[in-house]
């Protein structure tokens, strides 16, 4: 299958969780046999028009982040492009309407990737375009099916792909056993990784240790409160680690605390579930983490430090694990298989018009 993806920025040009999640299964298309090409901005050097890496073909729309420039030349860059489906990110918010135009003449059925943001300034109108453009919409979670179905998306072309993690290479890590219980994300302004060392500091009379992996303009302030909060040499600051390098801290660890007040899905929960970790999120209103613990027997809801602290000291009580197969749904490859589904329900739809 020929798919091409339409995102104006992608992980080669920031930190960012939604286009990491893109490239995936970019990647992970490519590495199955299908033609794999990415549109969007210039990320690397030289003037040509268009890039190979690790099997996914970019072509470039655009040479710097220009939003607006992106939306105009994008229908001519499709144009040129075979596609079976395009896949396109709604951020900005425009690309989407402008890629179903171009697909419209093409006959090729469109896909869109909801990439929802905190104070998300996008003129309504716009969110509005971009959510009732594509043939059918995919989001995250559930937290973001509600937003993208208040921007006006039809509710039967909504549907959910979560995050996936590499379960086959959580069995085979080894177990590092330096943390009791782990915090892990990118330390930025959502991170709320204040609480997380609130409910440790409420737990000074308990035998434990924690790890911190991440990093960010949040962690200097981090790093001050653990010493202000006299936890600071029980508590570990790993700066940002691969997921591979992850997986063996995960798999020693009992707990996994969730705090940050944005997640539009929380991968990194997700990786220590697998990793047999008992998970305790703090509900946030604009993180959708609370969904993979609700009905999980190890797993918990709170909304308080004091509340993490006590279910963090239940949780003693409860069997260690090092992987937990009941995220086998979740694998690199079952998620993959949901996106192929996506695609071929897509196209076989597009059929009937």
């Amino acid at each position: 299958m020929r798919v091409t993806f339409v995102s104006m920025t992608t992980a080669h040009h920031a930190d960012d969780w939604y286009a990491s999640r893109m490239r995936g299964v970019a990647e992970r298309l490519a590495a199955r046999g299908h033609d794999v090409t990415v549109c969007c901005a210039q990320w690397w050097d030289g003037d040509h028009p268009s890039f190979d890496f690790e099997g996914v073909t970019y072509r470039r729309v655009t040479t710097d982040l220009a939003p607006r420039a992106f939306v105009l030349r994008l229908p001519f860059v499709l144009n040129s492009v075979r596609s079976d489906v395009i896949h396109v990110a709604t951020q900005p918010r425009l690309a989407a309407p402008a890629a179903k135009a171009a697909a419209r003449l093409r006959r090729t059925p469109v896909v869109g990737e909801w990439w929802a943001y905190p104070d998300d300034a996008t003129p309504p109108w716009r969110r509005r375009w971009a959510a009732r453009s594509p043939d059918r919409m995919l989001v995250p979670s559930r937290t973001v099916e509600t937003t993208v179905r208040e921007c006006g998306a039809a509710a039967d072309a909504v549907e959910v792909i979560p995050d996936s993690v590499d379960l086959a290479g959580i069995r085979s890590a080894p177990v590092d056993p330096r943390a009791d219980i782990v915090y892990a994300r990118s330390l930025d302004e959502g991170a709320n990784v204040e609480e997380f060392l609130l409910a440790l500091a409420e737990l000074r009379g308990h035998e434990w240790r924690a790890a911190v992996i991440g990093d960010g303009p949040a962690r200097p302030d981090a790093e001050r409160t653990a010493r202000d909060l006299r936890i600071a040499d029980r508590v570990e600051f790993l700066g940002a680690l691969d997921p591979t390098d992850q997986v063996p801290i995960l798999k020693g660890a009992h707990v996994f605390a969730q705090t940050a007040t944005w997640a539009p899905f929380a991968t990194s929960l997700l990786r220590a579930l697998a990793c047999g970790c008992v998970g305790v999120v703090e509900y946030q209103a604009d993180s959708a983490a609370h969904e993979l613990v609700e009905e999980n027997p190890r797993g918990s809801l709170v909304t308080s430090p004091r509340e993490l602290a006590d279910e963090i000291v239940a949780a003693a009580g409860m069997e260690r694990w090092t992987v937990n197969e009941a995220y086998a749904p979740y694998d690199h490859d079952a998620i993959l298989d949901r996106y192929v589904d996506c695609y071929e329900r897509v196209v076989d739809d597009y059929g009937f018009f």
